[in-house]
């Protein structure tokens, strides 16, 4: 089991990285019927379903990290909507414009390397249920 220092690392870090990114996905669904005609689509798959995977990436799946709920897969879309964003949609702008974008897709990638901790629904899962030991080691 990993020190509780590294514990609430996670904790807190899921927490600010997932609730901040939040406030950007809330903003898309809010205003997704000005939003979904002309989104950025990078992808090649339409404006309005660019637009709602940057949602459930950001809204959906950071709303799972909060708590810790299906962590690693949760953090999957949305490090991939960051690394859309981040290095794709602004790969062009200047550094200023993208730099949140890959401080978000760093954060994604550490939750999804490190896992939960045990501060998470995951690992209280875990402890519960034999299947649960997956969702955090």
């Amino acid at each position: 089991s990993e020190p509780t220092t590294i514990s609430v690392a996670l904790l807190l870090l899921r927490v600010a990285a997932a609730s901040m990114m939040m406030v950007h996905g809330w903003s898309k669904a809010s205003g997704w019927g000005e939003m979904s005609v002309d989104f950025p689509d990078p992808l090649g798959v339409g404006h309005a379903t660019s637009l709602a995977l940057a949602i459930f990436g950001e809204l959906v799946c950071a709303a799972a990290l909060i708590p810790g709920v299906l962590t690693r897969l949760a953090a999957i879309p949305y490090t991939f909507t960051m690394i859309v964003a981040g290095l794709i949609v602004h790969a062009d702008d200047p550094w200023g414009r993208k730099e949140l974008a890959v401080l978000y897709l760093v954060c994604g990638v550490v939750i999804a390397v490190a896992g939960p901790g045990r501060f998470s629904v995951d690992a209280q899962l875990a402890r519960k249920l034999e299947w649960g030991k997956y969702l955090v080691s």
